[in-house]
């Protein structure tokens, strides 16, 4: 029961943080760093190290995520674009990396009895962050393939708030996609028309 009112908790702040994401406001970190801190929890109980792990990258992104949507790398706000082929490249790695590392410790230094499952949900995860605190527009793709292989792992884990959190999430980071999409395009045109 403890859990459960946990998971509720944390899914009213993953859903307020996805859906300020969406809208592309710079406090949805504020209530993810809530969301995450409460699914830490939760996890630790659940043996899904590499989630916890995934959620301490979390905390570290979403603190580095507000700083650079606030000020980007030239002291003012940070806007959406689309990944460069060095971005890309860096995002490929981070999957690639983090999946046989994650892989690697689960297997042989935790007793996780799903090791390659949750490696590869963090794989993608790690790279999605990533690239949505660069703010860049594929890191709903990459969210979304994590939240795709995630929604059966919670299943199997018996933690059916969380499956239930990450379809909606999955939901909106497909609507989050379009939504910064055409942000971009809008964007894009103002530009235009101001030059």
């Amino acid at each position: 029961m403890h859990f459960t009112w946990l998971q509720i908790i944390g899914t009213i702040f993953g859903v307020a943080q996805v859906l300020l994401s969406r809208k592309n406001s710079v406090h949805n970190y504020l209530f993810g760093i809530v969301s995450i801190l409460i699914g830490m929890w939760v996890l630790y109980q659940s043996r899904l190290y590499a989630d916890i792990l995934l959620h301490l990258y979390y905390l570290v992104m979403s603190i580095y995520g507000w700083y650079y949507w606030n000020f980007g790398g030239d002291k003012k706000e940070a806007t959406i674009s689309w990944s460069g082929k060095n971005e890309h490249f860096k995002a490929a790695a981070i999957v690639f990396s983090c999946f046989l590392m994650m892989s690697y410790w689960l297997l042989y230094h935790t007793d996780s009895d799903v090791a390659v499952w949750d490696a590869a949900v963090s794989a993608f995860a790690w790279a999605g962050m990533w690239l949505m605190a660069k703010r860049k527009i594929e890191n709903w793709i990459y969210l979304n393939i994590s939240n795709l292989i995630s929604i059966p792992l919670l299943i199997h884990k018996e933690l059916y708030i969380y499956a239930g959190l990450t379809v909606f999430l999955f939901l909106v980071g497909t609507s989050g996609f379009f939504k910064w999409k055409k942000l971009l395009k809008d964007d894009h045109s103002k530009r235009l028309k101001r030059a």
